[in-house]
């Protein structure tokens, strides 16, 4: 299970606060295993990508509280603490905000400074004693990535609970479910993108229906280049130039 980074426990800052020297997997993950209680093992899991990540998403939110406290020195002692009140339903933002003694408005520099030390990290926690740091960290991985496959289904691929009553058509409704999310995740891996990013590129190849005199006919948009590298990396051919053609009535 995860431990709360910023839950203030004894024993999740004895682990962070534990030196060692991290092991690398497979994919960039750096894992090192702590020991701070008996019959507990934690192992800190530090991922460069996500660091580079988290310093991004901080460096933000500084910059927009520094611009809204910026002029909160000549505002009255109400009006700034209606200012605090506003930033405090932002715990984004509130968590580097800092009030002086006197009542000013002022970026906590060593929450920063804090934060900095907590980025790509998280922190696990096992009971069992078989397991290496490796398998710890690979399997909540794998947990991670199920609970992604939950969230993409009902909010990416936009799929809703289906009432069945027979066990065939709940069969069926499940394999559908999983086919879908294993096309968004074969898609994925072998264009290195996500599939909000390959969905849009594709969704601008369009098949327009004409027709006149001599007949009716449906023919595709010209295929762009990236769309051309997308069906290149899935070892799909470009679709028929021209489908349908259908001769007028005699």
């Amino acid at each position: 299970m995860a431990e709360k980074l910023r839950s203030g426990s004894a024993e999740a800052k004895a682990a962070l606060g534990r030196a060692g020297r991290y092991s690398e997997l497979p994919g960039g993950l750096r894992v090192k295993e702590v020991r701070v209680a008996e019959g507990e093992r934690f192992v800190v899991c530090h991922h460069p990508e996500s660091a580079a990540r988290d310093a991004a998403v901080r460096e933000r939110l500084v910059a927009r509280l520094t611009d809204m406290i910026t002029t909160s020195d000549r505002l009255s002692p109400t009006r700034r603490a209606e200012l605090r009140g506003v930033i405090s339903t932002k715990p984004g933002l509130a968590r580097f905000l800092r009030t002086t003694p006197g009542g000013l408005l002022r970026v906590d520099a060593e929450a920063v400074k804090a934060e900095a030390k907590l980025d790509g990290k998280y922190l696990l926690r096992s009971s069992d004693p078989a397991l290496s740091a490796a398998d710890i960290a690979l399997g909540y991985k794998q947990l991670a990535q199920v609970e992604r496959g939950w969230r993409d289904m009902k909010q990416v691929l936009d799929l809703r609970p289906v009432y069945h009553r027979r066990e065939d058509r709940i069969r069926a409704h499940v394999v559908l479910c999983w086919l879908a999310l294993l096309l968004v995740r074969v898609m994925e891996n072998s264009c290195s993108d996500t599939w909000a990013n390959l969905r849009r590129e594709l969704e601008k190849l369009q098949l327009g229906s004409f027709s006149g005199p001599a007949g009716a006919f449906r023919q595709r948009t010209e295929v762009t280049a990236a769309q051309r590298a997308i069906l290149g990396k899935l070892g799909l051919a470009e679709p028929p130039r021209l489908q349908q053609l259908t001769p007028p009535a005699s």
